[in-house]
């Protein structure tokens, strides 16, 4: 196992208003700190989802674990083959290469603090499915850069029986 240094030499700070937003709702994501910022260390954002919104579909991250800690609200997660309800005060995190998603529990809302580690660079991520959210590309483009993000698409059996 390797040791990740970060390497940046000052404290993050964002301040609520000046953090991006992309999208609106029932699905709105705040960017927050992107690895660039980290020093490598991490990548977060906020995501929040109204009213049963989906978050992501089953995916997976080669190289980083990712956390969701549930801010408010009532969530369902993915993690390998097990879907978790998670309340507002709950944390899960999902090991490298695990197969995960998110969404709101069905008519429940969803406030989530999620955090990539090792980061990878996220932030045009996002704002590549915002474009595809407005059909300014086809949605198959995410295909071409699931290497670049470290964002792998994948079936879920577990996440289609409780998400059709």
């Amino acid at each position: 196992m390797s040791l990740i240094t970060p390497d940046f030499n000052e404290a993050v700070i964002v301040r609520s208003a000046e953090a991006e937003v992309i999208g609106r709702a029932p699905t709105t994501i705040r960017l927050l700190a992107d690895s660039s910022s980290t020093g490598g260390a991490l990548s977060t954002q906020r995501v929040t989802l109204v009213d049963g919104a989906d978050g992501a579909k089953p995916h997976s991250h080669g190289r980083s674990a990712e956390l969701f800690y549930m801010l408010d609200g009532t969530a369902q997660l993915l993690s390998g083959d097990q879907v978790v309800t998670a309340e507002r005060g709950d944390l899960v995190v999902v090991p490298p290469g695990a197969p995960h998603a998110f969404a709101a529990a069905p008519g429940e809302n969803a406030d989530i603090l999620i955090v990539l580690t090792p980061g990878v660079e996220r932030f045009e991520y996002f704002r590549h499915l915002e474009r595809i959210a407005y059909g300014k590309v086809p949605p198959e483009s995410l295909l071409e850069v699931q290497e670049l993000y470290d964002t792998y698409f994948l079936s879920s059996p577990a996440w289609n029986d409780v998400r059709p």
